[in-house]
């Protein structure tokens, strides 16, 4: 009996250690190949591809409580290169002076147009309002407190000549970068975000857009019944609603948009947690719809997120067991000594910086210096794999208890400390 137990303890070890590996090198083959198919020849930034013809775009951003952000993000839309670009705000019934700031920046600003809720409803419903309120044929959705780059717009309309084009995620760059935090998070969205995204494009299907920036078609978003407002990441969901009506989603790397992420601990947990019970729900939701051939191309973006759940939650089993076994010195049938971190921890660690190395390569032509934060990230397997575990442990229970149709309604998100906040 022991000896079963310790063999599956061994499995378990093995499974631990060797899938953040298969998957590390399963992802920068796949950035890779994207990298030399879809960027090795692509122009600068500023050199979007030309179009025989523009396609009207309205950009949505809802707020909530942006009254510190508002300004800075709607002054960087009026300076974007497209043509005759729509831009419509959506005050999702904000407590602080958001809509007052908004209202003076229509007064400003012609080009947009200001809806205000009386009741916070949910970034979900304030995407589905403005949707209503505009005839354009691509909705580019951005956070409140995003700035976009002036050619971004240019390149997320591209790939829309393609008619089986549903959506199109934008790349997100850190731009709070005071702390050890908002460091590690520059390196992850280069050697986690960025590169997975071309790897599952290069594979087949892309697990999410970015919810901070993307581009939709609107005759897409009818066809799968816009925005989920239940869903805790609305992100998610519409890619998955997409994708299963066989709609593709396309990642443009050039389609760059600086935003602020958390550079508190608790602000960290509360955004992983959300995002770790959202993709879960998102799973719970399609796990009857998803059995049927026709998905099958859903099958390893599905496949992936369950297996790294079922990691997250190993991870904890032998935690456990370690702290039994060699801190309180309870005898157990699998050997716990084999968690601490020896050759192996050498070889993820090594692993690990390579994949960082590969994602900030793949970005260093959109954004110079990024190679300063690399050194930085020798810290990232320890802080952001537990964080990934931990909130994944937690998320899931949180996500299937969850009751069926509550409004996924937001707060004012930890949005770190730029430099002049200091």
């Amino acid at each position: 009996m022991n000896m079963s137990i310790a063999s599956i303890g061994q499995a378990l070890t093995d499974f631990a250690f060797y899938y953040p590996l298969f998957m590390a090198y399963l992802w920068m083959a796949g950035a890779l190949f994207y990298w030399h198919r879809h960027e090795r020849k692509a122009g600068k930034v500023d050199q979007p591809p030309a179009l025989d013809e523009y396609p009207s775009v309205a950009v949505i951003v809802p707020c909530f409580n942006e009254e510190a952000h508002a300004e800075e993000t709607i002054g960087c839309l009026m300076r974007s290169k497209y043509p005759n670009l729509e831009v419509i705000a959506v005050d999702d019934g904000s407590i602080d002076d958001t809509g007052a700031v908004l209202e003076r920046l229509a007064a400003r600003y012609p080009a947009l147009r200001v809806v205000r809720l009386m009741r916070n409803q949910g970034k979900a419903a304030a995407l589905n309002t403005a949707a209503t309120m505009t005839r354009a044929e691509i909705l580019v959705c951005i956070d409140g407190d995003a700035l976009l780059d002036p050619w971004a717009v240019h390149w997320l309309g591209a790939p829309f000549r393609w008619p089986r084009v549903g959506a199109v995620t934008g790349n997100p760059r850190v731009r709070t970068r005071s702390t050890l935090l908002g460091r590690l998070q520059v390196g992850e969205f280069s050697s986690t975000i960025g590169l997975i995204k071309r790897a599952q494009r290069t594979y087949g299907r892309v697990f999410t857009v970015s919810g901070v920036v993307a581009a939709f078609r609107r005759s897409a978003l009818h066809d799968v019944g816009y925005w989920s407002t239940d869903m805790l990441t609305e992100d998610v969901d519409i890619s998955w609603k997409l994708q299963a009506r066989h709609w593709d989603v396309r990642f443009e790397p050039n389609a760059l948009c600086w935003i602020l992420m958390p550079e508190t601990l608790r602000g960290l947990w509360k955004q992983r947690l959300r995002w770790a019970a959202g993709g879960m729900q998102v799973l719970a939701k399609n796990w009857r719809p998803l059995q049927a051939w026709r998905q099958r191309r859903m099958w390893p973006v599905f496949a992936e997120y369950l297996t790294s759940a079922f990691w997250a939650y190993t991870m904890l089993g032998l935690f456990l067991v370690w702290l039994l076994r060699v801190v309180f010195g309870v005898p157990t049938p699998i050997d716990g000594s084999s968690l601490i971190p020896r050759w192996s921890g050498v070889v993820i660690g090594t692993t690990c910086l390579l994949q960082i190395a590969v994602g900030m390569l793949l970005d260093a032509r959109l954004e110079k210096g990024l190679f300063r934060y690399f050194f930085w990230m020798i810290w990232y397997p320890l802080a952001f794999w537990l964080l990934s575990a931990l909130t994944t442990v937690v998320g899931v229970p949180k996500a299937l208890f969850r009751s069926t149709g509550k409004r996924a309604r937001w707060k004012s998100p930890d949005r770190g400390l730029l430099p002049q906040d200091r």
